[in-house]
C-alpha cells in the first residue's frame, strides 16, 4: 500500500526539478549574444514610485533608444559609447559614457555572463530565472538584475542598482529580428549634452 502512494509522489517529484530548474549562465548569455535587434513596448518603476511607459528600441552592440510617451517625452539614447538624455520640455541634455552603466553588461558585443565575479546572484522562482550581474573590475558602477523566462528564453524585465537607487524596466512582448537604421541611435545634439564622466 505505501509503495502505491509512494509513486505518484516520485513521479511529481521528478517533474518538479524541470520546472523550477534556473537557467544556465550559458544559455543566457547565449540568447543575449543571439539578440541582436528588438522592438517592444515599456514600462518603468522609478526609485520615487513614479512609472513611466514608452517604446524601446535596442540594437547590439552598444545601441539602445528609449522614447517616453507623454507627458514625460524624455529620449534616452545610447550610441555604443555615451548614454544621452534629452527633456524636450527643458531642452535640458546629459551625456553619460556607457560603460559606466549597468547597461553595458546586456549590450556589449559578446556577453560572458560566466566571466568570474560578473553575476553575483542567479536564481529562480519556478518560472523565471533572475541573476544580478556587474562589471567586475568596477562594482561601484552599480548592477543590473535581469529576469528571464524560458520555453521560449526571452528578456522580461531589469533593474538598474546606482546611486541613484533602483530603476525597473517591465518589458512587454518584443519583436525581435527587426530592421533599426543606425540614425535612430544618434543622440541630438550630442556635441551639446553635458557629459558626466
Amino acid at each position: 500500500m505505501m509503495r502505491c502512494l509512494l509513486v505518484p509522489a516520485l513521479c511529481a517529484a521528478m517533474t518538479l526539478p524541470a520546472a523550477a530548474q534556473k537557467l544556465s549562465l550559458a544559455e543566457l548569455s547565449n540568447y543575449l549574444n543571439d539578440l541582436q535587434t528588438a522592438k517592444g513596448e515599456f514600462t518603468q518603476v522609478n526609485a520615487d514610485g513614479s512609472i513611466s511607459t514608452g517604446e524601446i528600441l535596442l540594437k547590439r552592440p552598444g545601441r539602445v533608444r528609449f522614447e517616453y510617451d507623454p507627458p514625460n517625452e524624455t529620449l534616452v539614447v545610447a550610441d555604443g559609447d555615451t548614454v544621452g538624455i534629452i527633456d524636450p520640455r527643458s531642452n535640458e541634455r546629459q551625456g553619460y559614457p556607457l560603460h559606466r552603466t549597468p547597461l553595458k553588461i546586456i549590450l556589449a558585443r559578446n556577453v560572458d555572463l560566466t566571466r568570474e565575479k560578473m553575476v553575483v546572484g542567479h536564481e529562480s522562482d519556478g518560472t523565471s530565472t533572475t541573476i544580478r550581474a556587474q562589471d567586475p573590475e568596477n562594482p561601484d558602477y552599480g548592477s543590473i538584475d535581469l529576469v528571464f523566462t524560458r520555453d521560449p528564453v526571452e528578456l522580461r524585465q531589469w533593474v538598474i542598482n546606482d546611486q541613484n537607487g533602483s530603476t525597473t524596466m517591465i518589458l512587454g512582448d518584443l519583436q525581435t529580428g527587426v530592421r533599426l537604421d543606425n540614425d535612430l541611435f544618434e543622440i541630438p545634439g550630442r556635441g551639446t549634452a553635458r557629459q558626466d564622466r
